[in-house]
């Protein structure tokens, strides 16, 4: 039923006609049903009554008698919404032998704060010889209770009639904008939630003169809040919009938005903006969406902080209806074009109106994001509440989808009281009852339960994450999980899920895990890979080599909740997401696809983390920003990614960059150290043909590198290279190495297994050699920007890597001798051993402190010797990257990759040796794998760290990604920043500019 007349149900016993959820429809009083349709009388002994004596339409009107006083009539609780326009139509006529006298339909009402009001809306002169015909017009924007309309009359014990009372909304209030300014020097009907004083200030100001002062709050929820009960519609879309900034003496703070609503009394939260930075003396907006899912009787939207009462402004809220664009129903079905389940995550708001549809329409299979995990379930021990849960499970029932149940048993989102005052047998049975409960309560309905969620940490020596759960019960609670969960239903498929298992280290740990608990007899049917990409990385064959891998151990696996960032890292932000990123994205997903489709008689199921981009969890995490990672956009639209799965035909062509650093490699077809310092740049598998590519620059031309998988070798296997326009082509076997140029091709020479192919004229060359998955290609071609690598096989597969080639600075190599240092601070004669390297790559300014750098190894630590030039010396701002300081740059992989990955790690020591760690999160894999010993010498300073790499072994020949940065400080700022290799400023976030750090003997 439509919000507006869900306000006023209580009043009106009957509303004719019954109004659609969203109709802008009339409420209309005619009486012909033989009730008052809630009105009632106004004043002592007044008597409101149906009567067929008179009728203006039908055959019934309401009589008012009993009058005493001109205000004493008839009246009913109005069906006004504050900000909302009204037409109000009636017809009015005396009782026969009445004399005339002017009726009239006023509102009562009193504003919040001030004294009741009474605003004429119409009158007329009635007479008892027909019905005369009242209208008029009313629009109230205070904040008001107890809002009466009443029918009155100048003549004092006057009896009157009236008939067919027609309200006509001019807009649906639920569609209105609500927006508040304070310009008017008002609250604006913001309210305290407790304690905080509200006061409209000319001290700061958004837009305008005037904003909202909040002071004294009682508590982090503690602020302003304004009602919107009646201005949402129960499965419609909200954009809200509110400016914030920080009231005096607050330094610093987080806020966000959120809303309260309760039903039945009972009150829910919901974050609509998770809390943000906000900077003294800066204005931030706090803006988001939200969907209503629930009927309510009470909702109001609210800024709060995570932490801190401290005093804040807030100005120039808005909330505005989203319309809707209808799904597009001349697109194919994505569950038809996929041989699996094609499975969503979705929350209740998601089943509803358009979302509902895009979901029936092309998902096959759901999985309730929230609503079955542990803090939704079971809030309080034995208090269940599955009125969620059940919604979600009777949408997918209703529509024929399967269902995956998520969560039994994970670190987050449960409740304190599980793990208080718990021994192993006490959390034990407690996780018994609430698997059994859960499991048993939808078995036959759930399919598919991931019964314990993200157990792995390839960090730990047994790779088993500490949580709680762990700490208390070992691998006892994973046991009891799926013990109890196939007792409860043993026709459900029980899987363990995780994230990272594309990493070759987080696999390994979990396809142990999974190997152990199977041998045992634990009931494990399958392993759930989450998939959380970005556009860029991991490759596609990494997901190939994870399902491949489990595939030996005989278990289901299901892709359980995939999207892909259009970020690389943690801390970028775009207003707007760029076209091409969209196209690339389009790409990721049709490779994606093209190894699920590959796996499909290993994979049961793939479920995107999410219908469309306006649901997705990226949206607020990491940081708050815009992101774009599923199949349809914000408006449930069809995207690049959509194309890339159902018809990459669609897509346009996707335009890649690769930056080819200058070297001088051999071209022999061998792969010697100068490709080693770069992991090639992958080339979609397509069959069983992939590739791996990398370039560098040269005066003589372009270098070229292509390490081919291909197992069979056949007769029109090659590689094609094309070059603004130029194509050269390299075939695998025989002596029949063809290369097409601007020169007339020729075989200069073989060598066993080796083959060199120049063009004459043009001193281009090529050389080829068989590798145990396939064939290499090495070649020297002409330069240009604009470059295609084509790979192709006998049997007609085919994949290519397309995009633009362009020059940059060599990769940097150092070494590191094998030595171990006293770490003291002292340059001690281990360090004699170790080459020199110096920063002079400026990212910031052109001179500053500079830094001479050597590297030592010993077991498993990498260790770091800088010698700073730097007379003045600060550590006088709060940023540690604004004070005098030296950053290390470690990636344990050398995996150059645009974001950082777990082992990877930002060492910053300052001066005085103050310790800061940057990576992944909250560098919660490196954090606590560095020592310093700094040292303060004349002109300068001496750092000197020990680094733990215990991800890898280290060993002579291993490559490092490496870099170092001098920070130069003056006061509280930072003057200059200068790296050794590192040109972008962007080591902090990216590893693929790092120089590389190759470990010896001597």
């Amino acid at each position: 039923m439509r919000t507006l007349r869900a306000l006023v149900a209580a009043a009106l016993l009957c509303l004719v006609p019954v109004l659609s959820a969203h109709a802008a429809a009339d409420l209309a009083y005619d009486f012909e049903n033989g009730t008052t349709q809630g009105w009632g009388p106004r004043g002592g002994g007044v008597s409101v009554t149906v009567t067929p004596d008179a009728a203006h339409g039908g055959t019934s009107s309401l009589l008012t008698t009993g009058r005493t006083a001109t205000w004493h009539g008839a009246s009913i609780a109005a069906p006004f919404v504050r900000g909302v326009g009204y037409t109000v139509t009636a017809y009015a006529r005396q009782v026969s032998g009445r004399p005339a006298a002017t009726i009239a339909l006023t509102v009562q009402r009193t504003p919040t704060g001030g004294s009741t009001t009474y605003e004429r809306v119409a009158a007329a002169t009635v007479t008892d010889g027909g019905w005369t015909r009242l209208s008029g017009s009313y629009l109230f924007t205070a904040e008001s209770a107890d809002v009466q309309l009443y029918a009155e009359s100048s003549d004092a014990t006057g009896e009157f009639y009236l008939d067919d009372i027609v309200v006509t909304p001019l807009g649906d209030p639920t569609r209105e904008p609500v927006s508040s300014d304070f310009e008017d020097g008002t609250a604006q009907d913001w309210a305290s939630r407790a304690a905080a004083t509200l006061q409209p200030s000319a001290e700061a100001a958004h837009a305008g003169s005037r904003s909202l002062a909040v002071s004294g709050r009682s508590a982090s929820w503690d602020g302003p809040a304004l009602n919107v009960l009646g201005r949402m519609a129960k499965g419609d879309k909200y954009a809200l919009s509110v400016w914030v900034r920080l009231g005096p003496e607050a330094t610093a703070g987080r806020l966000g938005l959120s809303i309260e609503r309760r039903t039945g009394g009972t009150p829910s939260y919901e974050r609509v903006v998770s809390p943000k930075d906000v900077a003294a003396g800066e204005w931030v907006q706090l803006s988001g969406t939200y969907t209503l899912a629930y009927d309510v009787d009470f909702l109001s939207v609210y800024v709060e902080s995570d932490t801190g009462t401290f005093p804040f402004y807030l100005d120039d809220f808005s909330m505005k209806y989203i319309q809707p664009k209808p799904i597009q129903t001349d697109i194919p079905a994505l569950k038809d074009k996929v041989p699996f389940v094609m499975g969503s995550a979705l929350t209740r708001p998601d089943a509803l109106g358009v979302h509902g549809e895009l979901l029936a329409r092309h998902f096959s299979g759901v999985t309730p994001g929230n609503e079955l995990k542990w803090d939704a379930t079971e809030p309080r021990e034995g208090e269940f509440t599955f009125a969620d849960g059940d919604f979600l499970v009777d949408f997918a029932t209703r529509h024929g989808m399967t269902i995956r149940g998520h969560t039994l048993a994970w670190h987050s989102q449960t409740p304190d009281w599980v793990f208080q005052n718990a021994d192993k047998e006490l959390l034990l049975r407690r996780l018994e009852t609430h698997v059994r409960t859960l499991v048993t309560r939808y078995k036959g309905k759930i399919a598919a339960w991931d019964v314990v969620n993200e157990v792995v940490d390839e960090n730990q020596p047994d790779g088993l994450r500490r949580s709680k759960w762990y700490e208390i019960a070992g691998l006892d609670f994973i046991r009891t999980a799926f013990r109890v969960a196939h007792e409860a239903d043993p026709d459900a498929k029980l899987f363990i899920n995780d994230y990272n298992t594309e990493f070759p280290r987080k696999r390994e740990a979990l396809y142990a895990l999974v190997k152990r608990l199977k041998a045992e007899g634990v009931p494990i049917d399958g392993v759930g890979h989450q998939l959380h990409l970005n556009i860029e990385y991991p490759p596609a064959s990494s997901v190939e080599a994870t399902i491949e891998r489990f595939a030996t151990l005989g278990v289901d696996q299901q892709i359980t909740e995939l999207d892909v960032s259009v970020y690389t890292d943690f801390v970028s932000s775009y207003d707007t997401i760029p076209p091409e990123l969209l196209v690339q994205q389009g790409h990721r997903y049709k490779e994606l696809f093209d190894v699920f489709r590959r796996q499909a008689a290993k994979l049961s199921s793939v479920t995107v983390w999410g219908e469309s981009d306006d649901v997705s969890w990226l949206r607020s995490w990491p940081i708050p920003r815009l992101n774009a990672p599923l199949l349809f956009d914000d408006d449930l639209q069809a995207k690049p990614a959509y194309w890339g799965v159902v018809d990459p035909s669609r897509l346009s062509p996707a335009v890649r960059r690769l930056e080819a650093p200058a070297g001088t490699p051999k071209v022999d077809g061998k792969r010697d150290l100068e490709w080693d310092l770069l992991p090639d740049s992958p080339v979609a598998r397509v069959g069983d043909v992939s590739a791996g590519f990398q370039a560098r620059s040269s005066g003589k031309g372009l270098y070229v590198l292509v390490e081919v998988t291909d197992p069979t070798a056949g007769e029109d296997d090659r590689v094609t290279f094309t070059v603004d326009g130029t194509s050269y082509v390299v075939k695998r076997t025989g002596g029949s190495y063809i290369a097409k140029g601007t020169g007339t091709p020729h075989v200069v020479k073989r060598t066993g297994t080796s083959y060199a192919v120049g063009w004459t004229g043009g001193g281009l060359k090529a050389a080829v050699r068989p590798t145990p998955t396939g064939y290499r290609v090495e070649a020297l071609i002409a330069t240009g920007t604009n470059t295609d690598v084509t790979v192709s096989d006998s049997a007609g597969a085919s994949t290519s890597w397309t995009g633009k080639v362009t020059a940059a600075p060599a990769v940097k190599l150092t070494s590191a001798a094998h030595r171990t240092p006293v770490l003291d601070g002292a340059v001690d004669r281990a360090w004699s051993a170790a080459p020199e390297i110096r920063t002079a790559t400026w990212i910031q300014g052109t001179s500053g402190a500079t830094a001479k750098v050597r590297s030592l190894w010993s077991g498993s630590t990498l260790y770091v010797l800088a010698q700073v030039a730097d007379p003045t010396l600060s550590e006088e701002s709060p940023n540690p990257w604004e004070q005098d300081s030296v950053e290390i740059f470690v990636d344990p992989g050398n995996g150059k990759t645009k974001g950082y990955e777990d082992d990877d790690g930002q060492y910053r020591i300052s001066f005085s040796g103050r310790i800061t760690v940057g990576g992944t999160f909250d560098a919660g894999g490196v954090k606590d794998h560095v020592k310093a010993v700094t040292r303060t010498v004349p002109g300068g300073y001496v750092v000197e760290a020990a680094i733990e790499l215990p991800t890898i072994t280290l060993a002579p020949g291993t490559l490092l990604g490496f870099d170092a940065q001098v920070n130069d400080a003056s006061g509280t700022a930072r003057t200059s920043a200068v790296t050794w290799n590192d040109n972008t400023g962007r080591s902090y976030l990216d590893t693929s500019h790092w120089g590389v750090l190759r470990l010896t003997q001597g």
